[in-house]
């Protein structure tokens, strides 16, 4: 009963946070994803759900370590055959999932099989500690809250049999060595379809007498990252008349932002394609996060190289994971204060060639570093051929 109370909040939210079509399409979506087809092979991957957190670190950590010869496969945490895979898997590696009964039972027959089990996290979801931090916590209602009691995963976490995490940041990476386990950090990357669609979209960018400088929220949790640079926007928004911006996903601007509402174009979530296609039509893209704050100290750069993809230089905040993405004045900015917002911004807007120089910068680090194509992580992998 509990469980069921738990989907039932998590629907209603995305009913109410994506709207009707949108909402019914992602429940629609989850509930097929439980009889999807598992065979067998090498890796297992569990997952506790269909969005861009399991695209990232369930499908394309699948297609990167198939690159490197590993037979893999996905499910999610509510697949009713779950407990049967033990037997067919060498690997089990746990992305974000509650620790349901089924779950549970997978993971004791995996340990009886003597068999491999990760667990994975690209958030500070995993501890209840960090709740607090985190804005959208805040919003959500009492069913959705329940996931959180315990931390996402957090009991395989503590498992004294599971000796190995992956993780997308150094600061993550850190948290999880507290739990006295090896750490591996398995960087967010771009698919091999997602550089198919880059190619087709990156070359569309509209002629245009504005400047548009883009947000990319991705969710509900960013309002108070994006109000630590809306002092700096609204300077930006007076000085330079032909400034657009762009905000994607479901963001509250502020009321000192309000009176430049004919030039702020707000768009809904969209399908991975037309995603990039936003990213490219854009001059500068926005990567802010509140300063001091674990969980967003514990976000990966992912911003960065997707709009690094398709060109688009980045001012992002100056913390630990953007400061090692990212080279100051090379091929991105790194801004702190609201005077070093602004003074980087006026430089891109400024400065049509900066922009397309670090742009092509951001690019060619974003091919190199953020890609399944060019992955190379030898020692994760392995550590994994090792258990096989």
């Amino acid at each position: 009963m509990k469980l069921f109370l738990i989907k039932a909040g998590k629907a209603f939210a995305a009913l109410r946070r994506d709207g009707l079509a949108r909402g019914s399409r992602k429940i629609w979506t989850a509930f097929w994803k439980m009889f999807g087809r598992v065979g067998s092979g090498d890796v297992l991957f569990i997952t506790g759900g269909v969005g861009d957190s399991a695209r990232y670190r369930a499908y394309h950590v699948a297609e990167e370590l198939e690159t490197r010869g590993l037979k893999c496969s996905i499910t999610v945490q509510d697949n009713p055959l779950l407990s049967r895979y033990a037997g067919k898997f060498k690997i089990f590696i746990f992305h974000r999932v509650l620790f349901t009964s089924s779950v549970k039972k997978l993971v004791e027959n995996a340990k009886k099989q003597n068999k491999e089990i990760i667990f994975e996290t690209d958030d500070l979801v995993f501890d209840p500690r960090y709740l607090p931090h985190m804005d959208y916590f805040q919003k959500m209602n009492f069913f959705e809250k329940k996931l959180y009691e315990n931390g996402v995963g957090g009991e395989i976490l503590r498992d004294p049999y599971v000796k190995v995490c992956t993780t997308t940041t150094a600061y993550l990476a850190d948290k999880l060595k507290e739990y006295g386990k090896r750490v591996f950090i398995v960087s967010n990357k771009l698919s091999n379809k997602d550089l198919e669609t880059i190619e087709k979209t990156r070359n569309l960018k509209l002629v245009q007498n504005s400047i548009r400088i883009g947000y990319f929220s991705g969710t509900i949790s960013h309002n108070r990252d994006f109000a630590t640079i809306a002092d700096a926007l609204v300077k930006i928004m007076e000085k330079y008349p032909r400034a657009e911006l762009f905000l994607a996903g479901p963001l509250e601007i502020g009321e000192n932002l309000i009176r430049f509402k004919n030039r702020i174009k707000k768009i809904p979530y969209v399908s991975r394609e037309e995603h990039f296609k936003n990213i490219a039509s854009v001059d500068i893209n926005l990567a802010p996060l509140e300063a001091g704050n674990p969980f967003c100290e514990a976000k990966s750069e992912l911003k960065f190289f997707e709009a690094g993809i398709v060109g688009v230089p980045t001012v992002a905040v100056g913390n630990r994971t953007f400061s090692e993405a990212i080279e100051d004045g090379l091929d991105g900015f790194l801004a702190g204060t609201e005077e070093e917002w602004t003074e980087k911004l006026s430089k891109l807007i400024e400065d049509g060639e900066l922009r397309k120089k670090m742009g092509a910068n951001a690019r060619e680090k974003s091919l190199r570093n953020y890609t399944n194509k060019s992955s190379r992580n030898e020692e994760y992998y392995n550590y994994l051929r090792s258990k096989l």
